[in-house]
């Protein structure tokens, strides 16, 4: 069985200041169109599957504290922010 890649040419982290925060979880959840955040009781949890699908699109970015979502492009080495 082969295990699926993820995380090939996108990856996103959210600070472990505000991982926790529920309210920022549903935010997240939300704003993303590609189902990339989903909100638990734990606050925060990223969906790797979906990383790759990532449309660059900012939206995560905005609706967290400055600072606190990193989208990481593998492809070329640079942050959006």
């Amino acid at each position: 069985m082969t295990e699926a890649l993820h995380k090939v040419f996108i990856d996103v982290e959210v600070d472990a200041s505000v991982a926790g925060d529920a309210e920022l979880a549903a935010k997240l959840e939300e704003v993303c169109p590609v189902d990339i955040f989903k909100a638990t009781d734990a606050g925060v949890e990223i969906v790797e599957e979906n990383l790759d699908e990532c449309v660059l699109c900012k939206l995560c970015i905005e609706a967290a504290p400055a600072g606190a979502v990193h989208v990481k492009k593998h492809y070329d080495g640079t942050e959006l922010s």
